[in-house]
């Protein structure tokens, strides 16, 4: 926590009585154990917490244990740390929106009486809304997960319930998955899912290890509720209360699952969503097609660096962070946020959204008016969400009209685009912003505000209903406003009375203890003494002067008072009438906001692509069974937008039957690792409705992105690099279709050589033959790009492998490696390890021994153990051509082919012996004008 630091100086001081101490102390050890409870309260100026949680903040936040203090004494002690408003909002963002590991309640009280007055998690923060954003844009919204698993003859089916509380979701899904819990853990991924609620006795099996660890992947908190929670016997009638519309179609839709119900029954429990009945006909339900966006693992988001992350430098370092331009409050951003964790896969969808995108950039003048016109936009969904809970006044009701009335305007815009899209533009918009704007809808709602709010006084910053709008608080008005004008004359009156000047030195004040008051300075008190002291009352005798009163002062001050009582008690009930209105033009204003949320978006697509230095071009996007994924000049969105890069471009092709599948090879720093994200990442931009940074694209529709990208050990788990390396690899080779897109980078660094090229190899052969994905493989094993003349040999092949690396010069003369990031056609024949350590300025005694020792080991290779003695001392990598080696390896892989195809349980061994013979003289025959592999045979 940077910036707080500071905070451990200013700590408010813990100011306890005796008995105050031992009444909190008692009703503290009254409280349930709960390990991930963060328990603050609430001490009127400042917060206090105690126990472990004390201890936890001190160390995280305060990053300091001498912020604790002692409450009590002796084995009574408990330790305590005071916490100023300040920084507990900093404290319950963090709990609530960063970590997943924590619950927070917040108590109310005082001595022993305490009572608990919000609780929050991080799939459920709407009672800490306020806290959480009262200084910050809401960028997400929290989703809780509900899971029913079934496993029954080693197969597992998932029932899924989810609700999204800000926009008043509930969906329902139903589907199998493997044993990774691959369809899960994307689901979760774009659900964006924050918490997940489970049956405790489920948890016991030996199956569940796997579901845990995808939900630690995802960082989704995982709650556990008891099995009784989970039926759906009252669904029915829950849901009838709950969703708005005719109940018919909702019950056909429950009705077509099983595991889902008791999913949805314990989420509904847990959510408390019928305790409060602003919830009830405000929410809608839906069925979660799994198949319905781009699927994307918690390795693929991390990969791609699709979100933000504390560690980037900029906010440029993530995708999010770069194509967020949007202007609205909030609105855009949750929207961008969760078009990126649910890429398109419908092909008429992604097209319009481009064209849309086209139509902006190609717009300039029409992008800034609409970009500057959403700037004036406040965040509407959650400004309706604040009235539906009662807990928005007419500031939220103001700020509603603001954004309402800048419509004419949006629209005026719109409708002077006469361009090659401006039928679309008027069918996704116009049209819809007029249906929303007429009379019975938006008008009505400028109307209701305009004729019961007295916008008049918004300039002094008060919010308040207009007279006209109430002849009882019109009457009171009139009451108030003549007790005033008598309060004025009587001043006047009292100032002739006394030989004092109005205002200057016979002053009238509104005190809040004595009510109106006059008050005259010390230094003129002398004047009037005796008058004071016969005719008047004197209240009070300070520095700043003499106060007093008279008792006609104070009979029309208690007038006063009274009428102020009712007037304010008057504007309270009308405050509350209007917003109830208000919230009856909820769907409409939802509909507002979902248009100007996506033109928002959009909006910052097309300012993000005509803005870059290098201009984003429009993909052209084929469907999946379609196509191949060809990128001209393409580049690293987020790398080349870092002030000190100068990137350089390069093309993909990845075509079916010729490089569907690619080996990339090459030195480390080269590039290869930012070749093959930037392709994952440009396939995930065009399919989210954006434009690319490309000079030219075309892009066959993925129904998935599978990325195993980079390595690190996660001993909080137990799980070694290599064992996390195998995991994720583990999901490819499960979840993987030949309508996905496959990059793995470094594959089998964490063992033995052989055994990292033998799994290398193998995992290739297997996303070649039978998943069939097109597929980017970065490596530094080069025997894998015999690969490529081995499977053209194999027959029927449709995938087509292709050898490529990132090229590098070395200078002959001073051996000095240049890196000149250009991906080419054809495999790298040689290592560059030790010149990347010269890179890294290593001791000059170290590299020459490096160079020793590389030359030593390849001689001992055995390989050049069988050649003879004459050829003995030469390098391998000199003695054997590189398309010789190919041609040899695929030769060889098709004789172990067809030995292992043999059926030698039904074979005699004469039969045997004698076609293994064959075979071999075919090889030997073969061999005969092929060195490398003569020397095995």
């Amino acid at each position: 926590m940077e910036g707080n630091f500071e905070e451990q100086n200013k700590l408010p001081e813990l100011k306890l009585d005796a008995k105050q101490a031992q009444g909190f102390l008692s009703f503290y050890k009254t409280l349930p154990n709960d390990s991930r409870a963060v328990r603050f309260f609430d001490r009127k100026d400042y917060y206090t917490a105690h126990g472990e949680n004390s201890v936890f903040i001190a160390k995280t936040y305060y990053h300091t244990t001498t912020a604790l203090r002692q409450l009590g004494s002796g084995s009574n002690a408990l330790s305590s740390v005071s916490i100023s408003r300040n920084m507990f909002e900093t404290i319950a963002r963090d709990l609530l929106l960063e970590r997943n590991d924590h619950t927070v309640e917040l108590y109310e009280g005082s001595g022993s009486n305490w009572r608990l007055v919000k609780t929050g998690s991080p799939g459920n923060i709407g009672s800490f809304e306020d806290v959480l954003f009262a200084n910050n844009e809401m960028q997400d919204t929290p989703v809780v997960v509900s899971i029913f698993p079934s496993f029954q003859d080693g197969r597992c089916v998932i029932g899924m319930a989810y609700v999204d509380l800000t926009r008043r979701i509930l969906g329902l899904a139903e589907f199998l998955d493997d044993s990774r819990f691959t369809n899960l853990e994307s689901s979760l991924i774009a659900l964006g899912a924050k918490e997940c609620i489970f049956p405790a006795e489920s948890g016991k099996s030996s199956e569940c290890k796997s579901l845990y660890d995808s939900l630690e992947r995802c960082a989704v908190m995982l709650t556990e509720r008891k099995k009784h929670e989970f039926k759906g016997r009252d669904l029915d009638s829950d849901l009838k209360r709950l969703v708005k519309g005719n109940i018919e179609p909702v019950r056909d839709l429950v009705s077509g699952f099983d595991l889902a119900t008791p999913a949805l029954g314990a989420l509904l429990s847990f959510s408390e969503l019928l305790s409060n009945e602003d919830n009830y006909g405000n929410f809608t339900i839906r069925r979660y097609d799994i198949g319905g966006f781009m699927r994307l693992d918690s390795a693929a988001m991390r990969a791609l660096n699709v979100m933000e992350s504390k560690t980037d430098a900029n906010k440029n370092f993530s995708l999010f962070g770069l194509m967020n331009r949007t202007c609205t409050a909030g609105m855009g951003k949750r929207l961008l946020h969760m078009w990126l964790k649910q890429p398109l896969v419908d092909l008429n969808e992604i097209k319009t959204r481009l064209d849309i995108v086209q139509c902006f950039v190609e717009e300039a003048g029409l992008r800034q008016d609409l970009r500057q016109h959403l700037k004036r936009i406040s965040d509407v969904e959650r400004l309706l969400r604040s009235l539906e809970r009662r807990r928005g006044g007419l500031q939220h009701i103001i700020k509603l009209y603001q954004s309402t009335i800048r419509l004419p305007f949006i629209k005026t815009a719109m409708q002077q685009y006469t361009g090659e899209f401006s039928s679309l533009i008027s069918e996704r918009y116009l049209e819809k912003f007029e249906a929303l704007s007429d009379q019975d809808h938006l008008g009505k709602f400028i109307d209701l505000v305009e004729y019961s709010v007295d916008l008049d006084q918004l300039e002094n910053g008060e919010y308040m209903i207009s007279a006209s709008y109430d002849t009882t608080l019109a009457s009171l008005k009139d009451q108030k406003e003549l007790l005033e004008q008598q309060i004025h004359e009587l001043h006047k009156k009292t100032a002739m009375e006394l030989d004092l000047q109005v205002d200057k030195a016979l002053k009238l004040d509104k005190a809040a203890q004595f009510g109106h008051v006059f008050r005259i300075t010390k230094k003129e008190e002398p004047k009037i003494r005796k008058k004071l002291t016969t005719q008047f009352i004197v209240l009070e005798t300070r520095k700043d002067g003499v106060k007093f009163t008279n008792t006609k002062l104070k009979k029309l001050g208690d007038q006063y008072q009274s009428v102020v009582d009712d007037y304010r008690s008057c504007q309270k009930e009308l405050v509350d009438r209007v917003v109830q209105t208000v919230t009856s033009f909820s769907e409409v204003f939802e509909e507002l906001a979902g248009l100007l949320s996506e033109m928002d978006v959009l909006l910052s697509f097309a300012d993000l692509a005509a803005s870059c230095p290098t201009p984003y071009c429009r993909p052209e996007i084929t469907s999946s069974d379609a196509g191949d994924i060809v990128l001209e000049g393409s580049r690293h969105p987020c790398v080349e937008a870092q002030d000190w890069v100068n990137f350089i471009p390069n093309d993909c092709r990845l075509m079916r039957g010729k490089s569907w599948f690619q080996i990339v090879t090459g030195p480390n720093m080269g590039g290869k690792s930012t070749f093959i994200r930037q392709v994952g990442v440009i396939v995930l931009m065009a399919q989210v409705g954006s434009f690319v940074p490309c000079d030219k694209a075309s892009i066959s529709i993925r129904d998935c992105i599978f990325a195993r990208v980079g390595a690190g050990d996660c001993q909080l788990r137990g799980v070694s690099t290599f064992m996390q390396e195998m995991l994720e690899t583990a999901s490819i080779l499960k979840g993987a279709t030949d309508k996905s897109l496959i990059i793995i980078d470094e594959l089998g660094r964490g063992t033995s050589t052989y055994d990292g090229f033998g799994l290398a190899w193998a995992i290739c052969e297997h996303l070649v033959q039978v998943k069939k994905a097109p597929t980017l493989f970065a490596t530094h094993f080069h025997e894998l790009t015999a690969l490529a003349q081995a499977n053209s040999e194999v027959a029927g092949d449709t995938v087509g492998v292709a050898n490529f690396h990132v090229s590098a010069h070395i200078d002959t003369e001073s051996r000095k490696l240049t890196m000149l990031y250009k991906v080419e056609p054809g495999d790298c024949d040689q290592s560059f390890g030790i010149h990347v350590a010269e890179f890294a300025n290593f001791p000059e005694s170290v590299v020459a021994l490096a160079r020793e020792k590389a030359a030593e080991l390849e001689d001992f290779s055995p390989s050049s153990m069988i050649v003879n003695n004459e050829e003995s001392g030469k390098r391998k990598s000199r003695e054997d051509d590189p398309d010789e080696v190919s041609r040899g390896a695929a030769r060889a892989h098709k004789f172990l082919k067809e030995f292992a195809a043999m059926p030698l349980d039904k074979m005699e061994l004469k039969d045997s012996l004698q076609r293994v013979r064959e075979m071999k003289d075919e090889l030997e025959k073969d061999a005969a004008d092929c060195h490398w592999l003569r020397q095995f045979l």
